[in-house]
């Protein structure tokens, strides 16, 4: 690159290990800068940088960032700690202040908007113990240097008739003050992992804790507690889920003991008990994505269905609904949700096993509707599918599944099948798959949709098609006197040609 580039990538790797990256910042952008040090860090002596896929980035601390960064520290004796001890955490730290009438204050407080502490919790403005008529406006100390205003900032000042002068002031700071992710960092050891991050279903916190964590898990499901309005329960998941009923064994951390709660998706309220089905708030996106592509009037059958993510908004849209699920406890809480929502009348549900659910209520309802389809009708059939880790092996059932005469092509039901994978082609994998299961290829006649990362190197996707007509109807059978008699008339034809 020309001397100039370098020039910049020099003077920003300085701007990133000092304190004036923050006010540079501003004019400054962020990702570009960073791009440029690891496009070239191979190429300035000195620099060497690491670009790395994590939830978190975090900035490597100098020693200045260390010395400011107290004011976010809770007191270093709370390492190691696995009983919460809210005293524990308190702390003075010395911090700028200046000295205002407090007719003023207001006034001050917009001027210096951006050196004035911005800390959640704090309060910025406080008692002079000195004078009633005045007060002390708390100063952000990543923004003073060495308890000096700059030149903007006097100049400022000077307008308001303001003195300059910042003095110090003993700031007492309690458990009160930190974030969850602030006081998890202080008491787990050093350079370990910290889970801040939940899963929130209705007012239960769900967890899942890494094995350097569980001895803290108590202390961290009471710090979610404190420092989130309305969870007052944390549990953490024990185990993988259960490959039958889709649910997983659980301990609960902190807070109460009722795992019967109450959530909102996209509209539609449902209940259950989270520690008996199946309920994930990420596939939100997914569940209205799907019956998007429904229109009123369509048939539904789901499969899989738990307690009506996607039963339940679809009879909203009039659609017609054949809900499923192996586990009671889920077909249980599918009639109290479809009567919650007013949809009881719309459908029908069932308490299977999911391959004679295929079997019987949904290959007898194709049997009766698609020899009536007419092409005029724009009726469609919907599969939904939603067991990733088994769905696939499944999808066998579809070959030959129905007799007669195929339908027209439109009339077709769409299949819409999770899967998880951990191929580097996750697409192609899935795909794969399903055309083993199927016995036919589906090259060009489907579509893959990256639902979501399950975990590192694992994806969870949907293979959405419609059944080939040569999979899904089995062809008659032909009488064997029938078969004869073709046979001989084909003899007797090439003998009169011969």
């Amino acid at each position: 690159p020309p001397d100039w580039t370098l020039w910049r990538i020099g003077y920003s790797a300085r701007l990133l290990k000092s304190n004036c990256f923050r006010t540079a910042a501003s004019n400054t952008s962020f990702p570009a800068v960073w791009m440029l040090l690891a496009q070239y860090s191979g190429r300035v002596p000195g620099l060497f940088v690491v670009v790395k896929k994590n939830n978190f980035f975090t900035m490597p601390e100098t020693v200045e960032d260390k010395a400011n960064l107290e004011l976010y520290l809770p007191h270093p004796e709370v390492r190691g700690m696995t009983r919460l001890n809210r005293e524990a955490f308190k702390r003075t730290v010395v911090v700028p202040v200046l000295k205002v009438k407090k007719e003023i204050v207001n006034t001050l407080l917009k001027s210096l908007k951006h050196t004035v502490l911005q800390r959640p919790g704090l309060k910025r403005v406080v008692e002079d113990p000195e004078d009633e008529d005045s007060r002390l406006v708390i100063l952000d100390p990543h923004k003073i240097s060495e308890f000096s205003l700059g030149e903007s900032d006097r100049e400022v000042l000077k307008q308001l008739n303001v003195h300059p002068e910042v003095s110090k002031y003993n700031l007492e700071l309690t458990y009160e003050n930190f974030k969850s992710e602030e006081i998890l960092r202080a008491v787990l050891p050093e350079g370990q992992e910290v889970t801040s991050g939940f899963s929130r279903v209705g007012h239960i916190a769900h967890l899942n804790l890494r094995d350097h964590q569980l001895p803290y898990r108590h202390l961290i499901g009471q710090v979610i507690i404190d420092k989130n309005p309305g969870i007052t329960c944390v549990v953490n998941k024990t185990n993988i889920i259960d490959s039958t009923y889709r649910n997983f064994q659980m301990e609960v951390l902190a807070g109460e003991s009722n795992l019967v709660t109450k959530v909102k998706e996209n509209n539609i309220t449902y209940e259950l008990d989270f520690s008996k089905v199946y309920w994930n708030p990420r596939l939100s996106t997914e569940h209205g994505r799907i019956v998007e592509l429904l229109k009123p009037s369509d048939v539904l059958f789901d499969v899989f269905a738990g307690i009506g993510p996607f039963a339940i908004p679809a009879a909203k849209k009039k659609c017609r609904v054949f809900a499923n699920d192996l586990n009671p406890e889920s077909y249980s809480w599918l009639l109290h949700n479809c009567k919650l929502n007013k949809v009881d009348n719309k459908i029908k549900a069932f308490n299977m096993d999911g391959r004679d659910f295929l079997l019987g209520p949904v290959r007898e309802e194709l049997s009766r509707e698609l020899p009536l389809l007419k092409e005029e009708q724009k009726t469609s059939f919907h599969i939904v599918m939603n067991l990733p880790a088994l769905a696939i092996e499944f999808l066998d059932v579809f070959q030959h599944f129905l007799a007669g005469e195929p339908c027209s092509a439109a009339g077709l039901p769409t299949v819409h099948c999770y899967g998880f994978s951990k191929h580097d082609d996750p697409a192609k994998d899935v795909r794969e798959r399903a055309e083993a299961s199927l016995g036919t290829s589906l090259d060009g006649r489907c579509s893959t949709y990256l639902v979501r990362n399950v975990a590192p190197n694992k994806e969870m996707l949907c293979i959405s098609f419609q059944i080939p007509a040569e999979v899904l109807y089995k062809r008659p059978s032909i009488p064997a006197s029938k078969r004869l008699c073709s046979s001989r008339d084909f003899s007797e034809e090439k003998l009169k040609k011969s």
